[in-house]
């Protein structure tokens, strides 16, 4: 008798087999050199943002400025003191160069959807994969989902940027895949509870990137890895170098699985940044704030609470006015004329959104609360880049520049949140107080998600997310079956 699980699984392959679509292994997408060079080949006739099945195997940091190469060290950027104020090198992977979306929540999206198609667990003939978010994230699953022959629907606060929903117009099968919920950045129950609701109907499966370890194995392989092989290219040029911290806005919880990746291997503290106006770390805090892409008022289940060392909380005050001094000529000419940034560091300003501006803020914090010098690397990522809030930026111009940006208004800016950055909004965890982090979650997946109390305490231990990593091999093997039933890889 065939069991529903295997006949989903055989309509799966079914449809990729139609399709022509292989699945990259996990392992692939944290070395893609791994990836067979007949495929690397076809990749030259495909452009980045197609819909075409072969654009999953950019799905990693490895691609270069254009997007249509691959680079041996993924592309970053080093932050000098003469931006930063610190002797510190900040460093900065660069999350535009993916594909599709130009953020690295595709990443994310794939690690969720894949390993539930190649097991039977997502029909794609029939189901409708829901990806709940606060911006880049169900951008992602859509354009995944589209790429893997799904059928994609976001869910994402109204007051989202602009440009996040006109891309979505651009992506979804129907204008009805875009669903709206109240609010903004930090509405995120909102979004949880539309989703009990599509997920009556049993053909939605949600994939909700706060709950879904697939988000956080795929980042702690893959991004761990890339921001690795940057450090390794640094120290081999500079020996004494250490890999002292990692700094990443909480969100979903899944780009700072990466920090356990580094802890294990360099010893290096994990920082968690979050919104001033939203402190829910730092002092069980609420509030709305504009950083958008980083999601709050919760601590997300697939956050290693119990591995975080720092806690920072960065002002939306101090992002939305620096996306205007990295995102206009006037910001970057001053930075130029009177601050001496370096030309190549000034052509990656663009690279860096409101979330990314975020994380270099509390890397200055941590830089300069924790003494580090100029042999103590802080690494952290540029999610995505600055095209994605246009709109945004000309709000924070009329807002706190209705006379226009100039230069004294630059110099300003630059004064009080570059040079000005201070220690304060930031706490260093003792294992009393990640236990208090810890149980803060409680409230919103046991009580509210019904997650089973045994389950969620289960998290408090290094074993526990030890074996949920030892799972991608796992899933690469089931991979690796699912391609070999649709024989499409042998085909290219």
């Amino acid at each position: 008798m065939v069991t529903e699980e295997a006949a989903v699984l055989e309509r799966a392959v079914e449809r990729f087999r139609d399709a022509s679509i292989t699945l990259p292994r996990f392992a692939e997408l944290a070395d893609p050199s791994l990836v067979p060079a007949r495929v690397r080949a076809r990749l030259g006739d495909v452009a980045p943002d197609d819909a075409d099945p072969l654009n999953l195997f950019r799905v990693n940091w490895f691609n270069d400025s254009a997007r249509t190469g691959s680079v041996a060290v993924p592309d970053h950027v080093v932050l000098p003191r003469e931006l930063t104020g610190v002797d510190v090198p900040i460093v900065v992977a660069l999350g535009d160069r993916f594909p599709l979306i130009g953020a690295h929540k595709v990443l994310a999206a794939y690690g969720c959807l894949a390993p539930r198609v190649a097991a039977g667990g997502f029909d794609p003939t029939q189901d409708r994969a829901i990806w709940p978010s606060t911006g880049n994230y169900c951008r992602g699953g859509v354009a995944i989902s589209r790429l893997m022959g799904c059928h994609g629907v976001a869910v994402l606060p109204e007051g989202m940027s602009r440009e996040r929903f006109e891309w979505l117009e651009r992506w979804v099968i129907d204008p009805d895949d875009i669903v709206r919920t109240p609010g903004t950045e930090s509405n995120v129950k909102e979004i949880y509870d539309r989703c009990h609701e599509l997920a009556l109907d049993p053909r939605n499966v949600i994939f909700n990137q706060f709950s879904e370890f697939g988000n956080y194995v795929v980042h702690y392989l893959a991004t761990g890895a890339a921001l690795e092989r940057i450090f390794e290219s640094l120290q081999a040029e500079r020996p004494p170098l250490r890999l002292r911290a990692f700094v990443s806005a909480t969100g979903s919880a899944g780009t700072i699985a990466a920090g356990d990746y580094l802890k294990e291997r360099h010893g290096t503290l994990i920082v968690a940044a979050e919104a001033l106006e939203c402190p829910t770390l730092l002092e069980n805090g609420f509030g709305e704030h504009n950083i958008q892409g980083i999601g709050d008022k919760h601590v997300p289940l697939i956050h290693n609470v119990m591995n975080t060392d720092v806690v920072v909380a960065v002002s939306d005050r101090a992002t939305d006015r620096l996306g205007v001094l990295f995102g206009t000529n006037e910001g970057r000419a001053h930075l130029a004329r009177r601050r001496g940034v370096a030309e190549g560091v000034l052509a990656e300003l663009p690279s860096l959104g409101l979330s990314s501006i975020c994380n270099v803020l509390a890397s200055i914090k941590v830089a300069k609360a924790l003494d580090l010098g100029p042999e103590d690397v802080v690494v952290t990522v540029a999610t995505d880049g600055a095209a994605m809030y246009g709109s945004e930026r000309d709000l924070a111009l009329a807002k706190f520049f209705p006379d226009g940006f100039d230069e004294v208004a630059a110099s300003e800016v630059f004064g009080e949140h570059l040079l000005g950055v201070a220690t304060d909004h930031m706490r260093e965890l003792t294992h009393e107080e990640r236990l208090r982090l810890f149980n803060l979650g409680y409230f919103t997946w046991v009580e509210q998600q019904g997650i089973s109390l045994e389950d969620f305490v289960a998290r408090r231990k290094p074993q526990f997310w030890a074996g949920i990593r030892a799972q991608v091999a796992e899933w690469d093997e089931a991979i690796d079956e699912f391609n070999a039933r649709t024989g499409v890889r042998e085909r290219l």
